[in-house]
């Protein structure tokens, strides 16, 4: 991403405010940091962090935490199914304003780490690791609220060999045609009766050939 696209596009923070387009990447004085947070805790990690910034009016030295996900949607015998994950599993971001040393505030060190499921900022000696330019846009584009449609994340490529493992064409062998996301479904070509044809199966009929 160029440095021209700096700044991301307005939409509800984790806080509930509109990002306003010529918001920077960082607010000024502050950067942002990787905390290692328990597994399946970043959520409520989050919450908890941005309750207790409030609490103890600490909002200039701590400013946006996230926890980027994503909504996929799966498709299996006709029935959606719609699951957010976490893109980052394990880490919350924060961005917050360090002492002139490199070392966090003592204020927030002890918010932050009596936190119950935190582990430590990614860094060294004490001193947390700003993240680069580069993975801040990435982190605060995949940071969007998820869709209202999600899509369907199809795991198989064009091309690939696969073998039919439900419905009445079960065991052949065929190659993925097309991927059609937005129904959920993958295009086959198998060899019936010596030719070839077209069959539509949804993903979870199928699997990788043996010996792939």
């Amino acid at each position: 991403m160029s440095q021209a696209a700096s700044v991301y596009d307005g939409r509800p923070n984790e806080r509930g405010d509109l990002l306003k387009a010529e918001e920077p990447l960082r607010q000024e004085g502050m950067n942002w940091f990787v905390l290692r947070v328990a597994s399946n805790k970043e959520s409520s990690v989050r919450e908890t962090l941005l309750r207790k910034v409030q609490i103890e009016k600490m909002v200039h030295l701590v400013g946006r935490i996230l926890v980027p996900t994503e909504k996929t949607k799966t498709v299996k015998a006709g029935k959606q199914k719609i699951t957010e994950t976490k893109l980052y599993p394990g880490y919350v971001f924060v961005e917050m304003k360090l002492e002139d040393d490199g070392r966090i505030p003592q204020d927030v060190f002890f918010l932050i780490k009596e936190t119950t499921g935190v582990g430590d900022f990614v860094g060294t000696a004490g001193r947390p690791t700003a993240m680069k330019d580069h993975e801040i846009q990435k982190m605060l584009l995949d940071s969007r609220k998820p869709e209202d449609q999600p899509s369907v994340k199809l795991v198989f490529q064009k091309g690939e060999h696969v073998q039919i493992k439900e419905g009445p064409f079960q065991s052949y062998e065929g190659t993925v045609d097309e991927l059609l996301p937005e129904k959920g479904l993958v295009r086959v070509l198998v060899t019936i009766f010596g030719r070839q044809a077209p069959i539509e199966l949804e993903e979870w009929q199928i699997g990788k050939a043996e010996g792939e």
